[in-house]
């Protein structure tokens, strides 16, 4: 009998949680998700059809629980946001956000985000790409599972238009020594801003949930602007 030899476990970089949903959370993700999710499908999307309008599109990765994301789409009418996260619960809690405000211009989708990238979003189709406190995988050990890593970056230069934007943020001081030695070796990325600050002095963004906890940790905070050349 021909041995097999099993497939090669693809490396992660975020552990998938299994928090309690709430009643609310799931009757979003049931009655809402035509309305604001998006199915992953290994095929690229016409985004443009999905909202039913051309505008820039932002693409924010880790969204959390939405609340930043969806405060962020009802400022910036005038943008089409697309989150990713893994996390249902947190998904169901942006859709329930989401018809609070009755915004139009934001859509997610729960799946793994460099799949996502891969697959389902349009080279040279993205204006702004939102990365902010990402799991730092602090132990040694895990620094392979960092999202900041060169396949993530040669995906983002190929997805983000010409001057298209790339925002970062951590509150973990080795995690940002990381991004800048990751950042210096790239000659598709230029550095717009670098700010080390105590969560007055954020990036064009709002305060997020991480960033809060992070705070209240004493941690400081680490802002980049990139553009892509």
């Amino acid at each position: 009998m021909a041995e097999t030899t099993p497939p090669k476990r693809t490396i992660r970089s975020f552990v998938r949680r299994t928090g309690r949903m709430t009643p609310s959370q799931q009757r979003a993700l049931r009655d809402d998700w035509e309305r604001y999710g998006i199915m992953y499908k290994p095929e690229a999307l016409q985004l443009d059809s999905v909202f039913g309008r051309s505008a820039e599109k932002v693409l924010e990765i880790g969204f959390g629980n939405g609340d930043t994301l969806v405060q962020a789409a009802t400022e910036r009418p005038e943008l089409d946001f697309v989150g990713i996260e893994v996390h249902e619960p947190g998904a169901g809690h942006c859709i329930l956000k989401a018809v609070a405000a009755d915004i139009g211009n934001l859509r997610i989708v729960i799946h793994d985000a460099l799949e996502v990238l891969r697959d389902q979003i349009a080279d040279n189709e993205l204006s702004r790409i939102n990365l902010l406190f990402a799991d730092p995988w602090p132990k040694k050990r895990h620094h392979k599972r960092r999202l900041i890593n060169a396949p993530f970056l040669d995906l983002a230069a190929a997805k983000l238009s010409r001057g298209g934007a790339l925002y970062l943020a951590t509150d973990w001081e080795n995690y940002a020594g990381h991004i800048d030695e990751v950042m210096s070796r790239r000659t598709d990325f230029a550095l717009v801003e670098r700010r080390k600050h105590v969560g007055d002095q954020p990036l064009d963004r709002h305060t997020t949930k991480f960033e809060a906890r992070g705070l209240k940790r004493g941690h400081s905070i680490w802002d980049w602007h990139y553009v892509r050349r």
